[in-house]
């Protein structure tokens, strides 16, 4: 595993975002769904998120995210993915979702 300094680790903006918009992504190469994040302050970000075998549309409209906000956006498709929602890989190769364990104010910083 590569060590990273502090400073690296630093430089990784990940903001809590809210979800609040869902589409299917058909043109995705992998089934996926288009996200949309508010982030406060930060204003509101597209991601493109393979995450369909373990959520329904409707159970992340207003779900609570981890999101890496300061990578380049990425063309996905007709699709520009500004952040990068965080998850957790499975065995199986699915994505389970980060969240923080309360309520907390959109756009704020994990340290």
């Amino acid at each position: 595993m590569l060590q990273i300094t502090y400073d690296d680790f630093e430089k990784i903006e990940i903001r809590v975002g809210k979800v609040i918009k869902v589409e299917e992504f058909l043109k995705a190469k992998k089934p996926a769904y288009k996200l949309w994040i508010d982030f406060g302050d930060l204003s509101i970000k597209k991601s493109s998120a393979q995450i369909t075998k373990l959520y329904q549309q409707e159970d992340l409209i207003n779900r609570l995210i981890l999101a890496v906000t300061n990578f380049p956006p990425r063309q996905i498709a007709d699709f520009i993915s500004e952040v990068l929602v965080l998850g957790v890989v499975l065995d199986d190769g699915e994505v389970a979702l980060i969240q923080p364990d309360r309520d907390v104010p959109l756009g704020k910083r994990l340290l």
